[in-house]
């Protein structure tokens, strides 16, 4: 009996052995798929130049796209902060309208109503408004 019992765990270990094997064989063909070992070699050759259009227009759409009006706007908006004088009036990037009532050099005074002033940054203007917007605004 002894020798039936060390015979029959030879043959799992044999039976394991085969299964690890082909589980194994699964996986390596599960990643490298058996068309793409057996396919050809791909085509050599081309002109560099015509490799590279491509990432050469993509480059240029983003400049015309994105990059160009961003600078420009950011131009616009730094002329503006930088014509602001006492009398104008004024939206922040917060909301808040009021009258510039005094220019420093990186802030600026607004009256927001009746004897109550704000100091805020000058690029935190978002828009000059038309003259006249805060006397409209009361009047409703």
């Amino acid at each position: 009996m002894p020798n039936a019992a060390w015979h029959n765990t030879r043959r799992f270990s044999s039976k394991c052995g085969q299964l690890q094997r082909y589980i194994w064989g699964l996986q390596m063909s599960f990643f490298i798929s058996d068309a793409m070992a057996e396919a050809a070699p791909a085509a050599q050759g081309g002109d560099p130049l015509t490799a590279l259009l491509f990432p050469i227009g993509l480059i240029v759409l983003f400049y015309f796209f994105l990059i160009r009006p961003q600078s420009k706007r950011a131009k616009e908006h730094k002329a503006m902060t930088e014509g602001l004088q006492k009398g104008d009036e004024v939206v922040t990037q917060g909301g808040i309208l009021g009258k510039v009532t005094g220019v420093g050099e990186n802030f600026i005074t607004l009256e927001i109503a009746k004897d109550i002033t704000i100091n805020v940054q000058r690029h935190s203007v978002g828009a000059l408004m038309p003259k006249g917007t805060i006397k409209d605004l009361k009047a409703d």
